[in-house]
């Protein structure tokens, strides 16, 4: 039976759930650097797109998987050591849309787009977003209040990084 003291859904239910949730991230997440991707050409036959990446965006983002990276880890093959490291990052959506209304910034997206890389210095590793989950949990409390960055590791295949970041660079 449903709790009769909660109504499930008003505007200040779901602002203590979304206050709850990105406190959770300030304390247990990590500072990354979230840089968009920007497309310069693209290949009409093969499909290939020519990227450069300038800005970079700090922003705190909580990894998911507690017991190391996902993925098929590192693997050994005829062309050399390969790591395929992968990684579930969490990031609350009205931080997310504070840093787009930031107004010292030149985002204007309404959410993280798949291409796009974090740069996370901790582990001083890229990784690119390969899908952006945005229903899972599944409306708590009628609301939408983060996103899922299904990641992995970012293979470099000759797009510019200029972000004046040294680290990044």
């Amino acid at each position: 039976m449903r709790s009769t003291y909660f109504a499930h859904g008003t505007r200040s239910e779901k602002n203590l759930y979304e206050d709850l949730i990105i406190e959770q991230l300030k304390i247990y997440g990590h500072d990354v650097h979230y840089m968009p991707r920007e497309e310069i050409s693209k290949d009409g036959v093969l499909g290939n797109t020519t990227d450069k990446f300038t800005d970079e965006y700090m922003i705190e983002m909580y990894v998911e998987e507690v017991n190391g990276f996902a993925g098929q880890g590192d693997l050994i093959g005829k062309f050399g050591l390969e790591v395929r490291d992968e990684l579930t990052l969490v990031v609350a959506r009205r931080t997310f849309e504070i840093l787009v209304d930031n107004p010292s910034n030149t985002l204007s997206i309404n959410r993280p787009r798949e291409g796009d890389i974090v740069w996370m210095e901790r582990f001083k590793k890229f990784f690119q977003i390969d899908f952006v989950e945005d229903e899972d949990p599944m409306y708590q409390i009628n609301d939408l209040p983060i996103f899922k960055l299904k990641c992995s590791m970012w293979e470099y295949q000759s797009e510019s990084v200029e972000t004046g970041v040294t680290d990044i660079d």
